[in-house]
């Protein structure tokens, strides 16, 4: 009997928990409207209807219910329904709004939407402050669809996108769910627990469709979409926006609601453009459809990106909540076009919850045990949108032919397409992989490794390198042995590694390698392989210098704690001096001539910078990320990058058991550095790096500390903040105390941006000043201004400054051509 009242209940669960009011929303005209809203009056239990207009509301008990069908250009419908029996019918047609000027008093001196901006402005912050806290359920669905894309992008092919792709060469590549469970403290602490995720084709996968990543308050100054984007009602948005009261209407209750047209003032601002619903009197959002452009937002590879929010008044709760968001994108670049969608609803909001900041850590996002296994039950009883026929099917098609592609038979097959060479490998290199044990064994091609130096004449590598990835990528070995050979020296070199991922939570990883090769003095190789050859070849200056290294090291590193990093090494090294063996170059110039290999003395021919010697070497650094939080997927650790605080870095490195005595030492490091993003006035980054030696007064030159300098006008480090682009390379180095500051700052449009003319050309205005202290040289100091975005559409790759350098007075200038196609 106890047997059966337990099916019983269970039963009786399963019928109220699929309990539904379904239907679809039409217009006048009979045709489907997708994102409607639609809640339960005076609640927070609601849902949308999907690109078909159909819907599904979700409702617990048979009973008399009050529905709202919301929707922006129609008026709010009601509907009082007594159900008696589930599924319950409920079809409707929304008739358009009324919206008209006729109420408007225009003054022939005052912009009525500037009138209704300013006061929305003007309560922005106390509209900001108004939710102080809430948790709500929360419901995500990702889409991405590719149209006509081609077999192959610069010689690799792309396949059916896991089989994504029709014979058209179109299809969804991406969908995906997340149900969570949201809580918010203001100003900015946000937790969310995801309870269930879907992702089509993948029955362990994992969605990234979260609401960190859905979560744009338009009550900010920013709204952060990569780039920082500038509010419509922003403290300063008058300077960026222009705005027409288009009209008004009146809400279910009675609220008088004006539609503003919002336009940039320059299109090629951070800025948005579309239109903003706000409630008289009480200067609120009541819904807004905003659109950027790729351009605009600087996202390269983006066209148009538009974002939908609907809002709903709660009379207990007296504040506006938001019930839907929409996310519409399409995109394209290097042949590859598409189209996005990203639906999210929030329900079951409590303003009133029983929590502090005791209640939120470091983890902000974490996933409930088994959330990747819901079964399609789960799903119909928690989906608020109901799936389109399109979603359906990929859904059945990918779930259908999952365990085909997992089988051994399948991927053999895809293997055998794949690992059949092509003309391309000549230049890019051979992998042959066997999916199914999840290795791969390749080659590198020796024609991409083709070099000059002058130490080594024409110079080329070939590697082979083997990986086998274990637990879903999480843990994998890694093995590479790659051969040098130059021409000039005729010495054949290689250099053997491996290492050993454990986890992908504290990630630590145990690396070792050993192996001849040919080093910069300079371990940060501040000078590319690329543009020394060139700047050999074609100009005679051959600015980077190497030693002959032959090494043995062990190296290992680890999380230990959240943010806090180790770093450790202990290595065997055998440094011979190098000279010169070629002069070869395209352009002989009779005034030119290339310099010695000794970078203490460029005419030092045949000279050595050092003695030939041995030495143990031993590295212990850390680093520790102020404030960092954290995603928690299972079996795996994201960090967030952090803004807010700087990160700090420090370390020791000791020379010993050198066989020339004197080369025996130690040094300190300290390194403080952080990104800053100041909302419309760009951004801003600072490194700073301090430094002391002991008993160093006679060590080997590539222990000192060296400086990234730069010589050949060509900056391809990416960052600005770690170079000194007007300083030769080894001028300044030192084995004392030392200290270097670089500081950068982006404006990101804020200056050139309202400049006319030239705002036309979306370029961001750059300025830097970086300085380098010790005691053995006067300081240096550098100064720069430049123009970054600089492109044609959306290939915005190049980025131009202009440099001066002081030391005990002004020492040189330059231009310095940024090429961010090398990052």
């Amino acid at each position: 009997m106890k047997q059966k009242l337990v099916l019983l209940f269970s039963f009786l669960q399963t019928f109220y928990a699929l309990a539904q009011i379904q239907g679809t929303v039409k217009d006048s005209n009979n045709t489907p409207l997708a994102f409607v809203n639609i809640y339960i009056e005076n609640t927070y239990t609601g849902t949308t209807s999907n690109d078909n207009g159909v819907y599904e509301l979700n409702v617990s008990a048979p009973k008399t219910y009050t529905i709202t069908f919301k929707y922006l250009g129609y008026k709010t419908l009601k509907k009082t329904v007594a159900i008696e029996n589930f599924p319950y019918q409920l079809d409707v047609i929304l008739q358009e709004e009324e919206i008209s000027l006729q109420e408007v008093v225009v003054k022939t001196n005052e912009n009525p939407a500037n009138k209704i901006m300013r006061a929305t402005i003007d309560k922005r912050k106390e509209n900001l402050e108004l939710i102080k806290a809430f948790n709500a359920h929360y419901y995500s669905r990702g889409l991405l669809k590719i149209k006509n894309a081609p077999k192959a992008i610069l010689g690799q092919e792309l396949g059916d996108l896991g089989g994504g792709l029709d014979s058209t060469r179109s299809g969804i590549i991406y969908l995906s769910e997340t149900v969570s469970k949201i809580d918010y403290l203001y100003p900015n602490k946000l937790k969310e627990t995801i309870i269930a995720s879907k992702v089509s084709g993948d029955d362990n996968g994992f969605s990234f469709n979260t609401a960190m990543d859905a979560n744009f308050n338009f009550y900010n100054n920013t709204i952060d979409l990569e780039n920082p984007l500038i509010s419509p009602i922003a403290e300063y948005a008058f300077n960026y926006y222009l705005y027409t009261l288009e009209g008004i209407f009146y809400d279910d209750f009675g609220n008088l609601i004006n539609k503003i047209k919002v336009t940039p003032k320059r299109k090629n601002d951070r800025v948005f453009e579309g239109h903003m619903y706000i409630v008289e009197d009480q200067w609120t959002i009541y819904a807004l459809e905003l659109t950027t452009t790729g351009q605009q937002a600087q996202i390269p590879g983006a066209d148009t990106i538009t974002l939908k929010q609907n809002f709903s008044y709660s009379q207990q709760d007296k504040v506006w909540a938001l019930m839907s968001q929409n996310i519409d994108f399409s995109f394209g670049m290097f042949g590859i076009n598409g189209e996005g969608h990203y639906t999210s609803v929030y329900s079951d909001y409590n303003f009133n919850p029983e929590f502090s900041k005791r209640n939120f850590g470091k983890e902000i996002l974490s996933f409930k045990e088994e959330a990747n296994k819901k079964d399609s039950l789960y799903w119909e009883i928690n989906r608020p949108v109901p799936l389109t026929e399109e979603e359906i099917q990929d859904y059945l098609k990918k779930d259908s032919i999952q365990t085909i592609k997992r089988s051994k038979t399948y991927l053999d097959s895809t293997d055998r397409v794949s690992n059949k060479f092509k003309f391309s490998d000549i230049f890019s290199g051979y992998t042959f992989s066997n999916s199914y044990e999840k290795w791969s064994l390749g080659v590198s091609s020796p024609l991409s490794a083709l070099n000059f130096n002058t130490v080594q004449g024409f110079n080329s590598s070939v590697g082979i390198h083997y990986t086998k990835n274990i637990d879903e990528f999480k843990r994998y070995f890694f093995t590479r042995a790659t051969l040098n050979y130059g021409l000039g020296d005729q010495r054949l070199r290689g250099v053997f590694s491996a290492h050993y991922k454990f986890n992908n939570i504290s990630r630590p990883y145990l690396m070792v390698s050993g192996g001849v090769t040919t080093q910069q003095f300079n371990g940060a190789e501040p000078i590319s392989k690329l543009i020394n050859s060139i700047s050999s070849l074609f100009f005679e200056d051959n600015y980077m210098k190497f030693y002959d290294k032959s090494f043995a090291e062990i190296s290992f590193s680890k999380e230990l704690f959240n943010g806090f990093k180790l770093y450790s090494n202990i290595s065997y090294e055998r440094r011979k001096p190098l000279f010169n063996t070629t002069d070869t170059t395209f352009i002989n110039e009779s005034d030119d001539t290339y310099t010695s290999n000794n970078p203490l003395d460029e005419t030092a021919f045949g000279i050595a910078p050092f003695n030939t010697h041995n030495i143990f070497k031993f590295n212990l650094s850390a680093t520790f990320n102020f404030g960092q939080e954290y995603f928690s997927y299972p079996d795996s650790k994201y960090t967030v990058i952090e803004t807010k605080y700087p990160t700090l870095a420090i370390g020791y490195e000791k020379g010993f058991g050198a066989f020339i005595n004197a080369y025996n030492f130690d040094q300190l490091k300290l390194r403080i550095f952080q990104n800053v993003e100041l909302g419309n006035k760009g951004d801003f980054a600072y490194n700073l790096r301090a430094g002391t030696f002991f008993n160093a007064e006679d060590i080997a030159f590539m222990d000192y500390q060296h400086f990234n300098g730069n010589q050949t006008h060509v900056s391809s480090s990416g960052s600005y903040t770690n170079v000194f682009n007007n300083l030769p390379y080894y001028s300044l180095s030192t084995n004392d105390k030392y200290l270097e500051l670089h500081a950068e700052h982006n404006f990101n449009g804020y200056i050139l941006g309202k400049i006319p003319l030239l705002n036309k050309l979306n370029y961001n205005l750059t300025v830097g000043a970086h300085a380098l202290s010790s005691e053995t040289y006067k300081p240096y100091q550098e100064y720069s201004v430049g123009i970054d975005n600089i492109g044609w559409g959306k290939f915005r790759f190049l980025r131009l400054d202009y440099v001066r350098s002081y030391q005990n007075g002004f020492q040189s200038d330059a231009f310095i051509f940024g090429l961010k196609l090398f990052n």
